[in-house]
C-alpha cells in the first residue's frame, strides 16, 4: 500500500526525534549537528527559495484574474476582517486558559517571592510604577533577602539573544504612527524579494502590479498574464519535486533541533520542559482548541459542505510541514497546493488570500503571546487587571500582523506586548528554552487558520468546488 505524503512526513518526524534521543545517549550529538542537521537547513532554504517568488506571481495572477477592482476591494476587506476575528478569538482563548489554569502560580512560592523582588528592583531602576500597590522591598522581613538579590542582579549578565530581541522590539515600538505604512511600500522590489521579513512589501508590489494589469487593454496585458501564470506553474512544480524528499529532510530537521537543545545530555531537555511544563501545557491546550474546535466550528457555520475529517485529511501535509519548519512562509507553497487540490478552493482565492494570511494571520502567535505575558506576570506575583489584559488583547492582535512568517519572530513581538503593560521585556529569557517547540505547534495553528479563512472566502465568493470525498454526505 502506498503511504500518503503526510504519513511519510510524520514517520520522518518521529524517526528524527528518536535519532536525536539515541545520538544524545550515545554521545553522537555533534555528529548529528554537523552531518545531519544541515539537510534540514537546506530543506527550509529550498522552501523559502520557492515561497517568495511564488507569493509574488500568485498574487499578481490572483489579482489580475479577479476581473474588476470592486471585486478585489470586497475580497480584500472580507479577508482582513476574517483574519482579524480569528486572531481576537485566539487571544481571548489564550487569556481565558491562562486565567483558569494559572500556570505561573503553580511554581514554588519562595521562587515567586524572589521573582517579585527582582521585578520591584527592576521597576525601581526603570522608574516604572509597581503594580498591585504591593511592595516587598519596604517589608522588614524581606530586607535581607532583597539585599542579596540586588547584589546578584548587579552582577547578572544579560543574555545576548535577549538583548538583541529587546533592541529590535524597541526600534519597532519607537517608530512613528505611520511607520508601518512607510515600511509596506518598497524602495526596491529586488531587495524586498531577498528578505523574508519584507514579505508585506512583496505583497504590496504584487497587488499594485496586478491592479495595473487590470487597468490596461487586454491585448497588452494578456502576454504578461500568460508569463505570470506559466512562471507560477514552474514554481508549483518545484514544490512537488522538493516535497518528494520531504520525509528525509524533516528527519534531518527534527534530529538537528532536538540535538541542539540536548547536546549529549538528554536530561537538559527534560529539565527545561519540567520547569516550564504548566506554561507549555497551557499554550498547547489553547493551540489544540483552535485546531480541533474553533476552526471546524467556523467552517461548520460558514461553509457547511466540508466534513470534519475531510478538512484535516485535506490539509494534513501542510500541517505536518508547518510543524517541522516553524515557518508559515516556508509552508505556503504546500498550503496552496492542499487548499486548491484537496479542498477545491479556486486558484483566484488561494493566490490572493493565502499569501496575505502567511504574513498577517498569526493566530497561534497571538494566543501564545497572551498566555506568555500573563504567565510571566503570575510568575512574578503580579495580578494584571481586566484593563491591562484587554491591552494585551489589542497589542497582541496588532503585533501579530507585524510578525514575520519565520521561526521565533513572535518572540520579538512578545517584547512589545510586555512593554505595553509595563513589564520587564528581559523576561522573555525565561520562556526561550521551550520557544522552539511551541513555535512549531503555533505555526500549525497559523497554517490551519489560513486554510480555514481561504475556504470561507471561497464559499462566500462562489469559488469553492469541494471534492465529493471530502464533503459531507
Amino acid at each position: 500500500m502506498k503511504l500518503a505524503l503526510h504519513w511519510k512526513i510524520i514517520i520522518g518526524l518521529v524517526l528524527g526525534i528518536i535519532w536525536a534521543i539515541v545520538s544524545s545517549k550515545m554521545g553522537w550529538s555533534q555528529f548529528t549537528i554537523d552531518w545531519i542537521a544541515p539537510f534540514g537547513t537546506i530543506f527550509i532554504n529550498l522552501l523559502k527559495l520557492i515561497a517568495v517568488p511564488l507569493v509574488l506571481f500568485s498574487i499578481i495572477s490572483g489579482v489580475s484574474g479577479i476581473g474588476d477592482s470592486s471585486s478585489l476591494g470586497r475580497m480584500g476587506a472580507k479577508t482582513l476582517f476574517t483574519y482579524f476575528i480569528t486572531t481576537v478569538l485566539a487571544v481571548s482563548i489564550g487569556l481565558t486558559l491562562v486565567n483558569v489554569i494559572k500556570p505561573g502560580k503553580l511554581i514554588d512560592r519562595e521562587s515567586r517571592i524572589d521573582n517579585r523582588i527582582r521585578y520591584e528592583l527592576w521597576a525601581q531602576s526603570e522608574r516604572v510604577e509597581v503594580k498591585d500597590n504591593i511592595n516587598y522591598l519596604r517589608r522588614p522581613e524581606f530586607r535581607e533577602r532583597a539585599e542579596k538579590i540586588a547584589a546578584l542582579s548587579q552582577t547578572d549578565i544579560v543574555d545576548a539573544k535577549v538583548e538583541a530581541k529587546i533592541q529590535t522590539a524597541n526600534e519597532t515600538k519607537e517608530a512613528g504612527a505611520l511607520q508601518f505604512m512607510i515600511d509596506i511600500v518598497p524602495q526596491n522590489i529586488f531587495l524586498s524579494l531577498n528578505d523574508n521579513s519584507l514579505m508585506l512589501q512583496v505583497i504590496f508590489f504584487a497587488i499594485f502590479f496586478g491592479i495595473c494589469l487590470l487597468l490596461i487593454p487586454n491585448g497588452k496585458s494578456e502576454p504578461v498574464k500568460k508569463f505570470v501564470d506559466g512562471t507560477m506553474e514552474v514554481f508549483l512544480k518545484m514544490v512537488d519535486v522538493v516535497m518528494r524528499a520531504a520525509p528525509f529532510f524533516v528527519f534531518a530537521l527534527l534530529a538537528g533541533v532536538v540535538s541542539k537543545m540536548a547536546g549529549d545530555d538528554l536530561g537538559k531537555v527534560l529539565e527545561i520542559f519540567k520547569s516550564l511544563s504548566w506554561y507549555s501545557l497551557t499554550v498547547f491546550i489553547g493551540l489544540l482548541l483552535m485546531i480541533i474546535a474553533v476552526y471546524p466550528l467556523i467552517l461548520k457555520l460558514f461553509v457547511r459542505v466540508i466534513s470534519y475529517t475531510g478538512f484535516f485529511k485535506s490539509i494534513s501535509p501542510a500541517q505536518t510541514l508547518a510543524f517541522s519548519t516553524s515557518s508559515s512562509a516556508a509552508t505556503l507553497p504546500v498550503t496552496m497546493e492542499c487548499v486548491e487540490d484537496n479542498l477545491g478552493v479556486d486558484k483566484k482565492i488561494t493566490s490572493f488570500v493565502l499569501p496575505i494570511g502567511a504574513t498577517v494571520n498569526m493566530d497561534g502567535t497571538s494566543l501564545y503571546q497572551a498566555v506568555a505575558v500573563v504567565f510571566l506576570a503570575q510568575l512574578h506575583m503580579i495580578d494584571l487587571t481586566l484593563a491591562q489584559q484587554l491591552t494585551i488583547v489589542l497589542t497582541a492582535t496588532l503585533a501579530s500582523i507585524g510578525s514575520a512568517a519565520v521561526p521565533s519572530a513572535g518572540i520579538v513581538m512578545l517584547i512589545i506586548v510586555l512593554q505595553s503593560v509595563n513589564l520587564n521585556p528581559a523576561w522573555i529569557g525565561i520562556i526561550l528554552p521551550v520557544d522552539r517547540i511551541l513555535d512549531m505547534c503555533r505555526t500549525v495553528v497559523n497554517v490551519t487558520g489560513d486554510a480555514t479563512v481561504s475556504t470561507i472566502i471561497a464559499r462566500g465568493e462562489g469559488m469553492l468546488n469541494m471534492p465529493e470525498a471530502k464533503a459531507q454526505v
